[in-house]
Parts: C-alpha cells; sequence; structure tokens
C-alpha cells in the first residue's frame, strides 16, 4: 500500500478540484510517492505471474479433463505445450492432476507424475505447476473450480504499451469519517462470471466531494486487513474501465480513513478476458465523476 499524507482540509473540494487540475498544489513529494505507485502497479502488472500472463480460465467437469496443445483437450495449452499433457481428475470435490510419461510437468521445481492440488479456496495458496513458459493452478469461484492458465510469452504481456492516468490530484486524497456497522454485514458482491460472494464489510466511509455527500462501502477479502473498495462512478465507460474501479485503504484509524483516488485502479478484467472480477455492488454506483486514478487504456 502507499498512502500518503496531504493536507488539503484548509481548501473546499470544489476549490482544491480546481487549483490540482489545473497543476497547482501537488507537492513533490507526494507526486513522487504517487509515481511510485504507478510504476508498482506497472511492474506487478508485467511480472512472470501478473494479470498480463492470464491466458486461459478452464471450467472443470465432472470426472477426466484433458489438457495439452491438441484442440481435443478439455484444458487447451498454447502450441509450445505437448498435444496431450496429462488429466485434471475432478472427483468427490478434490482435484487431482495425472501427467503424461515423458511430460517435464513440475510442483515447487519437483517433477511430479500425480498430485491432488489445492485451491485458492478460503484464500488459501494454490498449487501451482509449471511447464516451460506456462503455469497452471486451480481456482475455485461460486463453488466451481477451474484451471488457471499463465502463459509468461503471452503477447499481451511482451506487447504492453503501458497504463493510463489522470493527472496527479491531491484533492482526491480524502480522510473520510469511518461510520461502523452497528453488527456484523456482509455485502453480496457480484461477479463478471455471474457469481455472488457475501463478503464481510466492517462500516462506511462518508466523504463530501463536489459538494455532494458520498457514502462508500468496503469489503475485507480473506487474510487481509485492508478496506477493498469496489466502486463505479460517472466516468465509468467514458475515461475509465466500465465495469468499475478498485481502491485499498489502509483500516480506519479515530475514526477516520484516508481515500487517495489517485490510487484507483482498473480491475484485472480490464487487461485480461479470463479474470473472475468482482462488481460494484449496487450502494457504490456513484452519481458522481472521480477523475483521477487510472483511466482506461484500451487493452
Amino acid at each position: 500500500m502507499w498512502i500518503v499524507v496531504v493536507t488539503v482540509a484548509s481548501l473546499s473540494p470544489s476549490t482544491a478540484l480546481a487549483q490540482a487540475a489545473g497543476g497547482a498544489g501537488v507537492p513533490e513529494s507526494y507526486r513522487r510517492e504517487i509515481d511510485a505507485f504507478h510504476r508498482h502497479r506497472e511492474d506487478q502488472l508485467t511480472s512472470d505471474g501478473g494479470w498480463l500472463s492470464v491466458a486461459g480460465l478452464f471450467w472443470l467437469k465432472p470426472g477426466a479433463n484433458r489438457f495439452g496443445a491438441d484442440r481435443s483437450n478439455d484444458v487447451l495449452l498454447p502450441p509450445s505445450a505437448p498435444a496431450h499433457a496429462g488429466t485434471f481428475w475432478f472427483e468427490a470435490g478434490a482435484v487431482r492432476v495425472e501427467v503424461a510419461p515423458g511430460v517435464p510437468l513440475t510442483l515447487g521445481g519437483r517433477p511430479v507424475t500425480q498430485q491432488t492440488l489445492r485451491s485458492d479456496t478460503g484464500g488459501a495458496d494454490p498449487d501451482v505447476l509449471a511447464l516451460g513458459p506456462l503455469t497452471l493452478q486451480i481456482i475455485e469461484r461460486g463453488g466451481r473450480l477451474a484451471v488457471r492458465l499463465k502463459d509468461k510469452e503471452r503477447a499481451e504481456r511482451k506487447h504492453f504499451k503501458g497504463l493510463v492516468w489522470y493527472p496527479i490530484n491531491p484533492a482526491y486524497r480524502i480522510v473520510a469519517r469511518f461510520v461502523p456497522h452497528a453488527r456484523p454485514t456482509t455485502i453480496t458482491v457480484p461477479s463478471i462470471i455471474g457469481t455472488a460472494e457475501a463478503m464481510p464489510s466492517p462500516g462506511s466511509a462518508v466523504f463530501e466531494l463536489g459538494g455532494r455527500s458520498v457514502r462508500l462501502d468496503p469489503v475485507v477479502e480473506a487474510g487481509d486487513t485492508h478496506l477493498f473498495f469496489i466502486f463505479r462512478d460517472a466516468t465509468a465507460g467514458k475515461t475509465t474501465y466500465g465495469a468499475g474501479r478498485f481502491l485499498y485503504a489502509d483500516p480506519p484509524k479515530d475514526g477516520r480513513v484516508i481515500l487517495d483516488f489517485n490510487q484507483a485502479v482498473s480491475p484485472p478484467c480490464a487487461v485480461t478476458p479470463y479474470a473472475t472480477c468482482p462488481l460494484p455492488p449496487q450502494q457504490n454506483h456513484l452519481p458522481i465523476a472521480i477523475e483521477a486514478g487510472e483511466r482506461s487504456a484500451g487493452h
């Protein structure tokens, strides 16, 4: 996380927005921090296992699911793979891989011929199979299991031209009031693949922007403490990704939470058609335009 402390309380939201949009009011230390966040974001996307390497998503059916480069396979791999590399057996809620003779598939750097695989259920780290530039792992979404394929040689990764951002605007670094829920609360979060997940929500962030009162409800992901805001604003489908954007924030402190929309990013679905992105819950559809953070780059 890259949380930057910059005081803008002396300016009204409309005045601060106008000054920052005109290029004024951006402290150099803040600019360096946000620039570093931008570089970190691109490094994550372009890393060997980053979202730009995701090359396939294959839902498993009960029984045998063959994988390889031949088009007869259930899990179709790129031409660099053997024609028939092995079989994923999906039985009794578990997935076992059986590798074809002579195929150099590894798990944790060691050759594997047969292995029951751990999925990412409950936020666990899944087992990752490697085959040359390819990796395969089991993911669980909405009670269904799938094979996620990554390819270090994916063309979209090799020819990535970078992200596009709004100009840095300190007025969009907002110290919001955090209102805890009176009782344990979950929010139903839909996804782009048609599933929905009930996720815990500790409260609401309440603030004013452009003279309007705004309320956003975060969720907390398994194994994490950061607040995860999934939101859609009036820029969606115009200058930002149509389905919405993501923003992470540190846990609230002294009844306040810092929302820095200069760190708002597009979901993985903006760079690969094989992601299973959550979508903004209805209460996080905002009628205002938040012209900060990551813009749509046409990926």
